[in-house]
């Protein structure tokens, strides 16, 4: 199978089919809408998990494809999950209702969905982080 360019025509849900995503929010309402969202394009979804011992624990455990990290969970940054898959080469997108301003600069090249998200939006960020990363 032929490699292809940049995504310049628009995207079809099978560009996420059959991606294990692993998803970390705190918030119940966001992360109830990214697993919506994701099942709509045929992702699988881990997760999702509330805390950073968790996230830690299915970075560690699980495949992950791609990740969906909000830069805030339960009171503490993201940053030891976003460690732990860059190590493994998984690439992630922050989720942030600061903007890339509140992003370490470590990470500032990582792409970042902005709160709140439309469903293109989550998907162009997930395209993005996957083309970045390979």
């Amino acid at each position: 199978m032929e490699e292809s360019g940049p995504v310049t025509e628009s995207v079809t849900s099978g560009d996420l089919n059959g991606l294990r995503i692993l998803v970390v929010e705190d918030e119940a309402a966001i992360s109830l809408l990214l697993e919506d969202m994701l099942l709509d394009f045929g992702c699988e979804v881990i997760g999702p998990a509330a805390r950073l011992s968790a996230a830690l624990d299915a970075v560690s455990r699980e495949k992950v494809d791609l990740a969906i990290l909000d830069v805030n969970v339960a009171g503490e940054p993201i940053y030891p999950v976003a460690e732990a898959l860059a190590q493994r080469s998984i690439p992630f997108v922050f989720s942030t209702g600061y903007g890339s301003a509140g992003i370490r600069d470590t990470f500032r090249d990582r792409p970042v969905l902005q709160k709140p998200f439309a469903q293109n939006d989550l998907k162009q960020k997930l395209l993005m982080a996957r083309s970045t990363a390979v």
